[in-house]
């Protein structure tokens, strides 16, 4: 797993914004810190209340820190996802699952014995922050210790207010 003091893996992948546009994390870190949250999958209910909380917690990351929502969602859901619960931020489509790999942030459904998956076969990402301050250097780090729990949210707006 990526840690404090770690550089940011880079990474290049498809933007859910409303249209379908190319994140390219080391490109974003010219207009500021970033910070990158991690979610198994879009329409679950715990994942829809955490991007709901940073939604409604939004204007705390306005500083100069930008919030990025991660998931292995396709784009075209995450675009629905974004629109039906509003959110002001934007959300990269990990479909390929090599981001939340680079990150060490990779959870295989058969662990969390879904049924007719074999080991291996399908990965999500797991519930986690990192806050990647503009030299590339991941700044704060958390994972969940499974994805139920959500962040602590004031301490991930602090982080990023710090980056």
């Amino acid at each position: 797993m990526v840690d404090v003091g770690d550089d940011a893996p880079e990474f290049t992948a498809p933007l859910a914004t409303g249209d379908l546009e190319e994140f390219t994390l080391s490109e974003r870190l010219d207009d500021g810190p970033v910070v990158l949250a991690f979610f198994p999958g879009a329409f679950t209910s715990v994942c829809t209340g955490e991007m709901r909380t940073f939604r409604d917690r939004f204007d705390n990351f306005t500083g100069e820190a930008t919030l990025y929502a991660v998931s292995t969602d396709s784009p075209f859901s995450l675009n629905e996802f974004r629109a039906q619960n509003d959110l002001p931020f934007d959300l990269i489509s990990d479909v390929s699952g090599e981001v939340t790999q680079a990150y060490g942030v990779s959870l295989d459904l058969a662990t969390l014995g879904v049924p007719g998956v074999d080991e291996g076969d399908v990965a999500i990402a797991e519930r986690a922050v990192f806050v990647v301050d503009t030299d590339g250097q991941v700044t704060y780090a958390w994972v969940g210790d499974n994805p139920g729990v959500e962040p602590d949210y004031e301490e991930v707006e602090s982080a990023a207010t710090e980056a």
